[in-house]
């Protein structure tokens, strides 16, 4: 379903615009319409960061951007509490955006492919605070570009550890 909507935004929004849509998350921002945050890279290699409200007029998909900001204006990213597994971070710009993502670990893929592009094109400090950097940074053991699947291996991984020392015997 993701792949048929990165199509369709693709399709009617993105390549109008001259940019290249990396990712893009669903995010709970009004309880009547769907609103995707999506991070793209422009012809002049600026990476944007765009959300866009999706609604539909009788058969047709329309898609309209509702705010717009830079990388390059984006001071830190808040994931609210790395303890927790929760949709909801703020992203600080000018003024500060408090947002919820659908689901944990599609607020950790936008995160993961805003750190790499600003690598990739900026090379700016940027703040990501109060997030579990070993699902963020690419240079770990586990990095893969599956993305959703990184969280669920290390998921797996650990318990699987937990089940082996649960059967391991204890000698006093």
């Amino acid at each position: 379903m993701s792949s048929l909507v990165k199509e369709d935004l693709e399709k009617k929004l993105f390549k109008p615009l001259s940019q290249n849509l990396y990712e893009f998350i669903e995010i709970e921002f009004s309880v009547q319409d769907r609103y995707y945050l999506c991070v793209s890279v422009t012809k002049n290699e600026e990476v944007k960061i765009i959300m866009v409200k999706h609604y539909r007029i009788g058969l047709d998909e329309k898609y309209e951007v509702t705010k717009k900001w830079s990388l390059n204006d984006l001071r830190m990213i808040d994931g609210k509490e790395a303890d927790t597994d929760n949709p909801f971070f703020d992203l600080h710009f000018k003024k500060v955006y408090s947002l919820e993502a659908y689901s944990c670990a599609s607020k950790y893929a936008f995160v993961r492919t805003v750190n790499k592009l600003n690598h990739a094109y900026l090379k700016k400090d940027l703040r990501i605070v109060n997030f579990d950097s070993t699902y963020i940074d690419d240079d770990f053991i586990w990095s893969s570009n599956n993305k959703d699947c990184l969280v669920l291996m290390r998921i797996c991984f650990y318990a699987f550890n937990l089940v082996c020392l649960s059967l391991c015997p204890l000698r006093l």
